[in-house]
């Protein structure tokens, strides 16, 4: 079976817009591969955080991980800093990595940009290669990334075949797998961009632990256009587009079959019932949330993760460090 990774940093509540475009697309895939879904702590690092703050993230994100239906049976939860070869394994591949390739990355360009007097942080220059580190440790087959994450995952596969070149063939080269068309959801009230926890509009994004009836609230608010027509058209129809994409991911009823529900409907009756159907989505997903978050089960569930991750780890790290002439020889 093959191994699938996917990390999310604990910096803000995940969006509705996150949970179709990922979450619900992890607990679909359980059963096709060896999952491995890592809440990155060390990356959130890289700019400053409040620990508390922090740390409650960490475990929320665990619970909705959990609450969006991930079976610790089946996959792997855990949190990166519980797992020391990830750190151990980066510094490897930062020391193959030249300062060039790091500036070039978008991300980074656009982080420091917006830096103060104080200077820019040393972490947003080697972030990539803790990237990669994640990756490759767990022998990864395949990566979901959206287009902001894309250039990190080219820049992984660049690591490991520079690595594999000089040290043998050790490390496995992950392949990129975008998500599903229309797993992308865009802002409520500008439908050309997409949706953000970091938004500062808080009616452009729907929240996983929004009151139901605000996010209901939202949907109704939502921004459509004035001809009254439900017809899917990302192009120029953006606003009604987006609301259908959310009504079937969360229905499983398919576009087509929506807008010949809806073709004698207008949009307060669409809104109106789309608002129900994310209201009664998030009820239910709150109630298992909030049974892990407030449970020492979701504890065993992280510990159980952590040992087996270290153990997956330990095994690429200790080949990597053999080959790069660390320690002494066993």
């Amino acid at each position: 079976m093959e191994t699938l990774f996917s990390g999310i940093q604990p910096s803000g509540i995940p969006t509705l817009g996150n949970y179709i475009g990922a979450l619900k697309q992890f607990r679909e895939v359980q059963d096709d591969y060896d999952c491995f879904f890592c809440i990155v702590d060390q990356h959130a690092i890289t700019m400053p955080q409040d620990r508390l703050k922090l740390r409650k993230q960490t475990r929320q994100l665990a619970a909705i991980y959990l609450a969006a239906g991930i079976d610790p049976d089946k996959s792997t939860l855990f949190i990166q800093s519980e797992v020391p070869a990830h750190v151990q394994a980066s510094w490897m591949l930062t020391t193959i990595s030249s300062i060039g390739e790091l500036e070039r990355m978008t991300q980074f360009k656009d982080k420091s940009a917006k830096q103060s007097s104080e200077g820019v942080p040393a972490g947003l220059l080697t972030y990539p290669p803790l990237m990669a580190a994640d990756i490759v440790i767990y022998n990864t087959n395949i990566v979901p990334v959206g287009d902001d994450q894309k250039q990190h995952l080219e820049l992984t596969r660049n690591l490991v075949d520079r690595f594999n070149s000089r040290y043998n063939d050790i490390l496995v080269k992950p392949e990129i797998r975008m998500p599903k068309v229309g797993g992308r959801v865009m802002s409520l009230q500008d439908p050309t961009k997409k949706m953000s926890k970091s938004d500062d509009n808080q009616k452009n994004f729907i929240s996983l632990l929004d009151e139901p009836n605000v996010a209901a609230k939202k949907i109704k608010s939502a921004v459509t256009d004035s001809d009254g027509v439900i017809k899917f058209d990302r192009e120029n129809k953006p606003g009604i587009s987006n609301l259908l994409s959310i009504y079937s991911s969360l229905t499983d009823e398919s576009i087509d079959a929506l807008v010949e529900k809806y073709k004698e409907s207008n949009y307060g009756v669409f809104k109106t019932d789309l608002a129900e159907i994310v209201k009664t989505f998030l009820t239910d997903f709150q109630e298992k949330y909030e049974g892990y978050f407030n449970s020492s089960e979701l504890d065993d569930i992280l510990d159980k993760g952590r040992d087996k991750a270290q153990k997956v780890s330990f095994k690429t790290l200790k080949k990597m460090e053999k080959a790069m002439g660390l320690g002494r020889k066993r």
